[in-house]
């Protein structure tokens, strides 16, 4: 892991990583080999502000993925969310009685932060908030967002009731990529949007001027500075970014900016493993075998330091024997592949082969065999 003081200036005007004074909280992941390239209190809690609205547009993917949500069915906006909504922070500007497709909605909130179509997205989907703050609380622990609570579907100062972590961040980032690319290129990084006549720009810092950058979401409010998770992909190799309690608004995008080129310049990619390359194997337990291979379920790829001269070692990690049955291609077990200096990289390892449960006779067999081992 790059440490959390990290290089905050560089020679030549090169790209550089935002000091603790400038963002408090900092993280920088390579998903697709899910290495840490950099990280500053990414465990710690704070108010992600319109950052929210990830989860909300996440959750919306989720039931149009499963087919329970149709994309064109119209909602209502109702004379009193209208009243409390239009015009307040960021709007699609929704007047009372509209109907409004889902699609409409969910380009609002993804693209110019719509608090009013949050709302009525939240309300019309579930019949209340608090039953969409449930379904969207609900989605965050399934995908291990653990320090993670939505007490607002669209951010909104609720006292402190809605909390996050930029760890948790980067799961609901691979989340939202990796189940739902093609929504995701359909809704997020949007350049603008338009509602009703109006057209409004998207104000994500990176769109345009980082090459790969295809959003995702900006945040503010006076409690919580500016946010941004952010992220780009170039030759297969995305990075995720959060930034927190930033003061200004220019500086967010200055450091945005730099913090992701910095990823991409500062290290050197070198591909490790191919795809479904057999790498070992695990124990079983109570199986019609005594052991499985293990292979990659993708190309593993490594992140290195420019000018390091550190080994890269890696090992098979799992917490076995693993009980039996098992279906091929299940992640049973991780690759831990250690960079000097930066966290382990963790990887999914799948098994190879079907093992079935074993019979009484071949449980004895496997019990005695263990004996000689």
């Amino acid at each position: 892991m790059v440490p959390g003081n990290g290089v905050h200036a560089q020679g030549g005007g090169r790209a550089a990583t935002p000091s603790a004074d400038e963002a408090p909280i900092a993280l920088l992941v390579d998903i697709t080999s899910g290495q840490i390239l950099y990280e500053r209190n990414a465990n710690r809690r704070f108010v992600p502000a319109s950052i929210t609205k990830t989860m909300t547009a996440f959750t919306a993917f989720e039931r149009i993925a499963n087919g329970t949500l149709d994309r064109e069915q119209l909602l209502t906006v109702s004379p009193e969310v209208s009243e409390e909504w239009f015009g307040t922070g960021s709007s699609m500007l929704l007047p009372p009685d509209a109907q409004v497709p889902v699609r409409e909605l969910i380009a609002g909130i993804t693209t110019v932060s719509a608090n009013d179509g949050s709302i009525v997205l939240a309300e019309g989907l579930a019949g209340s908030i608090p039953a969409w703050l449930d379904e969207m609380n609900m989605k965050a622990s399934s995908i291990g967002m653990y320090s993670s609570h939505f007490g607002t579907p669209n951010g909104w100062p609720d006292e402190g009731r809605t909390f996050t972590t930029a760890n948790d961040l980067v799961k609901l980032a691979r989340a939202m990529i990796e189940r739902h690319p093609a929504l995701y290129a359909e809704f997020i990084g949007r350049p603008n949007f338009s509602y009703n006549g109006l057209t409004q720009v998207n104000r994500d810092p990176l769109l345009g001027r980082v090459r790969g950058a295809d959003g995702i979401k900006t945040g503010f409010t006076s409690e919580a500075g500016f946010g941004f998770l952010g992220t780009a992909e170039r030759d297969g190799q995305r990075l995720v970014m959060i930034l927190a309690g930033v003061e200004r608004n220019a500086l967010r995008a200055r450091l945005s900016r730099n913090f992701m080129r910095w990823g991409f310049e500062h290290f050197e990619r070198k591909r490790l493993l191919d795809a479904t390359v057999v790498v070992g194997s695990a124990r079983i337990q109570g199986g019609d075998a005594r052991q499985v291979e293990l292979s990659t379920d993708r190309a593993v790829f490594v992140n290195v330091p420019r000018n390091q001269s550190g080994a890269v070692r890696y090992k098979i990690v799992y917490d076995g024997p693993v009980r039996a049955p098992i279906v091929k291609g299940e992640a049973i077990a991780s690759l831990e592949i250690t960079v000097p200096d930066m966290e382990p990289a963790i990887v999914p390892l799948v098994a190879e082969q079907d093992v079935a449960q074993a019979g009484p006779f071949r449980r004895i067999y496997n019990g005695i065999a263990g004996w000689f081992e």
